[in-house]
């Protein structure tokens, strides 16, 4: 257990009050700049780009869409390329250059309705891999896309019954740590948490977690599959150690839920330490936690079959920011510890973590 003297606090650094609402922020790479994507009252999209300056986050430059923006992500791009993947409420991918904003550089009908979640990885500076996005919709599919190939996707994932569509809430890639494997992790909103496999272009493994599935993200993208963690609605988490996968049991998981009682709607490891991991609440809270891994990690089962061992998780700090849910969150991937997030009180607000050298 952690004294009071290294337990990490997160602390606001500034608030910012808005006229639209804002369904995901992320930085951008290699710089202290972040967008926040959304939509107007009048339902267009909203794209901003903001710089801080002391105390304030200023608007260097906004864009708005035909529709509204629900999900946005840097990861197909290269570091030295502020180019931003978004998803919309009518079912669009599209490819915003934010230094040259006029018009996308890519704009495809990726899903029948709205676009729940957007992922990304490859074509960086590590890992492995062509520069791919997986976005998941309504519809109830699942799709890779390349964004060197505009016509279609590279893989999909169909409902098997279109009589009996369920909405996937979320995925997440990863699995990325050679230049064939790859995976994708979809959650759904009746609990079904699926894994596909990219190389294979098949469902690898599945299992109901009894509530929606509101996040899904692996510790990293760039390894061999190390644990993922799963979030839901009524406040409970799964952690999964994806180590070794049983033919039968699967993947070993430790349970928890949050004291508020209240939806999890987001999971966020942070870059800098995978063990460390924050949970946003519809209560408008975030939670830090940390993973601990079992002695051992595995062990053979009565036919010697090697079965993974789950950890354990302790919460290591706790902070109210609003009275409305928190629906997006992002660290900073330069500066260890700093975060940007939006609650559904039309807020922005960027905070702190301390003490993240104790942990």
């Amino acid at each position: 257990m952690l004294d009071a003297t290294c337990t990490p606090q997160i602390l606001e650094h500034l608030q910012k009050s808005l006229t639209h609402t804002v369904y995901d922020t992320k930085w951008i790479p290699g710089t202290a700049n972040f967008v926040a994507v959304g939509q107007h009252a009048r339902g267009t999209g909203c794209l901003q780009v903001y710089q801080l300056e002391g105390t304030d986050a200023v608007v260097a430059r906004s864009i708005e869409g035909t529709a509204g923006f629900k999900c946005s992500h840097f990861g197909a791009g290269r570091v030295s390329e502020p180019r931003l993947a978004v998803g919309t409420f009518d079912g669009k991918l599209q490819l915003w250059d934010l230094e040259q904003p006029k018009e996308p550089l890519l704009d495809l009908q990726a899903h029948a309705s709205i676009i729940n979640a957007i992922d990304a990885f490859g074509g960086q500076s590590y890992g492995y891999g062509p520069p791919e996005l997986v976005t998941c919709g309504r519809d109830g599919c699942v799709r890779v896309w390349d964004v060197r190939q505009h016509d279609a996707p590279v893989a999909a994932f169909e409902p098997a019954d279109s009589n009996n569509v369920r909405d996937c809430w979320c995925v997440a890639i990863g699995n990325s740590y050679d230049d064939q494997e790859r995976c994708v992790l979809a959650g759904y909103d009746n609990g079904d948490v699926k894994m596909f496999d990219l190389r294979m272009n098949k469902l690898r493994w599945e299992m109901n977690v009894k509530n929606g599935v509101c996040g899904v993200q692996f510790d990293r993208r760039d390894i061999p599959m190390n644990k993922f963690v799963v979030t839901c609605l009524e406040s409970q988490f799964h952690v999964f150690d994806a180590r070794t996968q049983h033919p039968q049991k699967g993947f070993a998981s430790v349970s928890q839920s949050i004291s508020t009682g209240s939806t999890l709607w987001g999971v966020h490891h942070m870059p800098q330490n995978r063990d460390a991991v924050m949970l946003a609440a519809g209560d408008g809270s975030l939670s830090l936690w940390k993973y601990q891994y079992p002695d051992q990690r595995k062990v053979k089962d009565q036919d010697g079959k090697e079965l993974g061992v789950a950890g354990s998780v302790q919460q290591l700090a706790q902070r109210s920011l609003s009275s409305q849910p928190v629906n997006s969150f992002d660290w900073s991937p330069d500066k260890q510890g700093l975060f940007v997030c939006s609650a559904l009180d039309q807020c922005l607000r960027v905070g702190f973590v301390t003490k993240l050298h104790k942990l």
